[in-house]
C-alpha cells in the first residue's frame, strides 16, 4: 500500500529538513543576538505594535479585577456605615445620660442652696409620674411615710413653693400643686407685707389671690411670698411674681401671680418635713358648769 503524499503536497524540502534549517536559523540569530545585539530594536518595534493588542486581551481580566474590588469596597464601606451607626447611637445615648446627669447634679445643687437657705429639716425627692387626674395639678414622688413625710408638708424647688403633699403612702406620697384649683397658701406681698390667699388660678399654670380691696397697695412684679400664718409653710418662701392686677366691678381686684417654682421642668424636690400645728387642747370642765346641767337634769 503506498503511503507517500499525493503529488499536491510535494513541494519544497522535506519537513525534517525544514525544522533542521529553521533550529540552525534560530541558533545563529540568538549567536549573532547575543554578541552584537542587532535584534533590540526589532524587538522594540514588535513590542510596540503589540502593546494595543496586550491592553486589549488584559482588559476582560482588568473588569473582573476592578468589580471584585468595587465588590469588597462597598462590603466593607457598608459593614463601617452599620458600625458608624452603632458608634453615633451609643454616643448619643450616652451623650443624652450625660446631659440628664449634668441636668440633675445642677437642680440637686441648687436644690442644696435652697436647704441651706431654710432651717427646716428637708429630704429630696424624685417625680415618679403626673397624677392621672385630668382636672387637677398633681405630681407623686417616690418618698412616704418611712421617709417621715406627713401630709401637708410643703414642697418646693430651687425657684420656690411648688405645692403641699396632699396624700401620704408607705413607699410615695401625692402633692397637689400651687397651680390647682384647690390649693390655697396663706401669703404676703414682701413689698409691702399686706396678707392674702394664694388660690390655684383659672388660667392653667398660674395662681390668684383674689380678695384684695380695690385700694390695695400690689403692682406688676411684686413678690409673693409665704406669710408662715399656717405654721406648715415657713415664712418668705417665694410663691410668684405678680403678671398682671386686673380692677373689676367689684369691691375686690384680681391678682395674676407667675408661680415662682416649676414643678413641669425639674424631677427633684425638696420636701419640707415641717411638723403639723398642733390642736388646741380641749379647755377642762367647768365644776359649776357641770353641777348646774346635774341639777337642770334633776
Amino acid at each position: 500500500m503506498d503511503r507517500s503524499p499525493p503529488p499536491f503536497f510535494r513541494q519544497g524540502p522535506s519537513a525534517n529538513a525544514r525544522l533542521l534549517f529553521f533550529s540552525l536559523f534560530a541558533i545563529a540569530l540568538l549567536g549573532v543576538d547575543s554578541r552584537l545585539d542587532v535584534l533590540g530594536r526589532l524587538r522594540e518595534g514588535i513590542a510596540t505594535v503589540l502593546y494595543p493588542v496586550q491592553r486589549t486581551l488584559l482588559v476582560p481580566r482588568d473588569l473582573v479585577n476592578l468589580g471584585a474590588e468595587y465588590l469588597g469596597e462597598v462590603g466593607r464601606l457598608r459593614a463601617e456605615n452599620i458600625e458608624l451607626r452603632r458608634l453615633e447611637t451609643a454616643n448619643a445615648n450616652a451623650l443624652l445620660q450625660t446631659e440628664q446627669l449634668a441636668v440633675e447634679n445642677r437642680q440637686l445643687r441648687q436644690l442644696l442652696a435652697m436647704r441651706e437657705r431654710t432651717v427646716m429639716r428637708s429630704t429630696v425627692a424624685e417625680v415618679l409620674y403626673d397624677a392621672r387626674d385630668a382636672f387637677s395639678r398633681k405630681l407623686v414622688l417616690d418618698k412616704g411615710q418611712q421617709h417621715g413625710v406627713i401630709a401637708g408638708q410643703p414642697v418646693i424647688d430651687a425657684g420656690g413653693v411648688v405645692g403641699q403633699v396632699t396624700r401620704v403612702f408607705p413607699l410615695s406620697s401625692e402633692v397637689t400643686l400651687v397651680t390647682d384649683r384647690n390649693s390655697t397658701i396663706p401669703v404676703e406681698i414682701r413689698r409691702t407685707g399686706e396678707r392674702s390667699v394664694a388660690y390655684g388660678g383659672s388660667l392653667p399654670g398660674t395662681v390668684e389671690l383674689r380678695y384684695l380691696r380695690t385700694n390695695a397697695d400690689v403692682r406688676e412684679g411684686d413678690l409673693i411670698v409665704t406669710s408662715g400664718l399656717d405654721g406648715l409653710f415657713p415664712a418668705g418662701l417665694p410663691v410668684g411674681t405678680v403678671r398682671n392686677v386686673e380692677v373689676g366691678s367689684s369691691a375686690f381686684v384680681q391678682v395674676h401671680v407667675e408661680p415662682a417654682g416649676h414643678a413641669e421642668r425639674t424631677r427633684l424636690l425638696l420636701i419640707l418635713l415641717a411638723e403639723p400645728p398642733a390642736q388646741p387642747a380641749a379647755p377642762p370642765p367647768d365644776p359649776a358648769a357641770e353641777t348646774g346641767r346635774r341639777s337642770r337634769r334633776n
